[in-house]
């Protein structure tokens, strides 16, 4: 040997790549954001009582559960637009 544990061939290749997404992220966030707006509609006939209760903080979580899933899948649209025209930047596994 000569002096090192890998093989010359290993040493060269890197780390092995990492493996492919097999469902897209669209599956999980389109359901818990309609899932966040059906709560926000549910509690939106229990203000007066949220008001006395002084939690009306549940409400304003639900609607920003549910912006922000929105504003997830339009990043992930976003990613997934530029990984079609190739752009340098894109990330590549948002076509799978």
């Amino acid at each position: 040997m000569t002096g090192h544990d890998n093989p010359v061939g290993e040493a060269l290749s890197g780390p092995p790549p990492l493996p492919t997404v097999r469902s897209g992220i669209s599956y999980i966030v389109v359901p818990v954001t309609a899932a966040w707006f059906v709560a926000a509609g549910v509690l939106l006939f229990f203000t007066d009582t949220l008001r006395a209760h002084n939690a009306m903080v549940w409400l304003w979580t639900c609607l920003a559960g549910g912006v922000l899933g929105f504003v997830g899948l339009g990043i992930q649209e976003w990613q997934r637009s530029a990984a079609r025209k190739g752009r340098r930047g894109a990330q590549t596994s948002s076509l799978d």
